[in-house]
Formats: C-alpha cells, sequence, structure tokens
C-alpha cells in the first residue's frame, strides 16, 4: 500500500470517528491512552513523560481529560503516596474496542479489538 492509501485510509476512519460523536481526543491523549492500554504497566506520569519524552506538566494535562472522559483513572501508589499510577477503565477499553472496530473497517489486517485487557 503506497503512502497516500495509508493516509486516505487513516483518514477514512477519522472521518468515521467524527461522524461517530465521540470525543475528539489530540494526538498526546491518544498516545497516553494506547500506552496505558497497549503496553503492560503499571504507568505513572514520570513513567509517560519518559516514554513519550513529554513534560509531566502536559501528561497530567492529557491525564486530566482522559479521566474527565472516564478513559483512564489515577490512584495513588499504596506503597509511596507520591506516587499516582494511571489506570485502564472499562469505558476507556470500550471506546478503543469501537475505535478498533472502525479501523478493522479500513483496513485488510487480522482484527484488532478485544485487545486491550
Amino acid at each position: 500500500m503506497a503512502s497516500t492509501d495509508n493516509l486516505t485510509s487513516w483518514r477514512e476512519v477519522m472521518c468515521d470517528a467524527v461522524r461517530a460523536d465521540g470525543p475528539d481526543l489530540s494526538m498526546r491523549q491518544w498516545s497516553i491512552l494506547l500506552t496505558v492500554y497497549l503496553r503492560p504497566g503499571p504507568h505513572t506520569v514520570r513513567a509517560l513523560a519518559r516514554d513519550l519524552n513529554v513534560p509531566k506538566p502536559a501528561i497530567s494535562r492529557a491525564l486530566d481529560a482522559l479521566s474527565i472522559l472516564g478513559f483512564v483513572k489515577r490512584v495513588r501508589d499504596v506503597n509511596d503516596k507520591r506516587i499516582v499510577i494511571v489506570q485502564k477503565t472499562a469505558e476507556g477499553a470500550i471506546y478503543l474496542d469501537n475505535f478498533s472496530r472502525l479501523v478493522e473497517t479500513h483496513t485488510d489486517d487480522a482484527p484488532l479489538g478485544a485487545m486491550y485487557g
């Protein structure tokens, strides 16, 4: 598939997502959300900032929005109250599963859904 084909396919996915009237996530929010759901945890603000090479305050602002949407939740580490752990939620898993289904409609690759544990 040529790069313009990839971009055309991605545009179609994004347009379908807009038509579905879901929340508009920034690229930073998407990066955080996918990191939390697709990579093993535990996930902390510090680790997310390091992994994404983004300042901690920017991660916190993005997490604020994702938390309001119910896609992630933040909890204090029981062993060290200074550490905030970012966790998955059922709402976030459902959102990503639905988005995955949109992607599947525009690709011939293997199914992506139900992989968010």
